[in-house]
């Protein structure tokens, strides 16, 4: 069955990333590079350990997800002086992050009190980490358990987190096809003489080049993330009718 969902995660999260960061002015931003510690307990530092929490749920972060994580990682760093650095920085915290069990709640307490009062963002933040745990083919029942975990510490219901996850269900029900092997080829713009190596590269490149930039995304309207989605929706379906045939 191929996994036609997968990749609303990044378009929520560039959009959640430019959310918290339109909250600092451009000194306090380029501050945070000045010590890993001081990234990792603001909010964006919270936010990707528990991205982390999420991505190793189930076992091991899949393809995709690190792929889509790198590419968030990319367009975060441009808003930096230090963009090397910055990355550096939040590829350590979620590195470490992943390795780490037994303090998601503390990591969810303390985003939670970061973020005050405000609703929206809470559910912004939470709406990317459900969308991740759908890369991987679905949310699993390891991904559910430490979604809700987050979702309860984050003043989330679970009534609000249901009714969060049966809308992506909705969509990626919506979204199901079959997409023929020439269909995918094309797609990926590769011949069937190439090599998996080759169909990677390409893959990985096309995923880079469709996927809504943090930066360029700012001044665009909501058709702009639709098309984004579905343009890369459509890439990881060639993608992964490709691998299928050579499995």
């Amino acid at each position: 069955m191929v996994n036609t969902l997968v990749t609303l995660s990044v378009i929520f999260g560039l959009y959640i990333a430019f959310k918290v960061y339109k909250f600092y002015s451009k000194f306090k931003l380029n501050k945070l590079v000045n010590s890993k510690e001081l990234f990792r307990q603001n909010e964006l530092g919270l936010f990707i350990a528990l991205v982390a929490k999420v991505a190793k749920a189930d076992g091991r972060v899949q393809e995709l997800e690190a792929q889509l994580i790198s590419n968030m990682f990319d367009d975060i760093s441009k808003l930096f002086n230090e963009k090397e650095k910055a990355r550096a920085i939040m590829k350590e915290i979620f590195n470490e992050e992943k390795l780490k069990v037994g303090d998601t709640e503390q990591l969810a307490q303390a985003l939670n009190k970061k973020l005050g009062r405000t609703l929206l963002k809470r559910r912004q933040f939470m709406g990317f980490l459900i969308q991740l745990a759908f890369v991987d083919n679905g949310i699993s029942s390891d991904e559910d358990k430490v979604l809700r975990e987050i979702a309860q510490h984050l003043n989330i219901t679970s009534q609000a987190y249901d009714n969060m996850v049966q809308k992506f269900e909705n969509m990626k029900n919506a979204k199901a096809q079959t997409m023929s092997i020439e269909e995918a080829y094309k797609v990926l713009g590769v011949n069937p003489s190439d090599d998996m190596n080759t169909i990677k590269k390409q893959y990985r490149k096309l995923v880079r080049q469709y996927h809504p930039d943090i930066i360029s995304s700012q001044d665009k309207d909501e058709s702009y993330l639709e098309e984004a989605t579905a343009k890369t929706q459509e890439i990881n379906q060639a993608y992964q009718v490709i691998k299928d045939k050579f499995k």
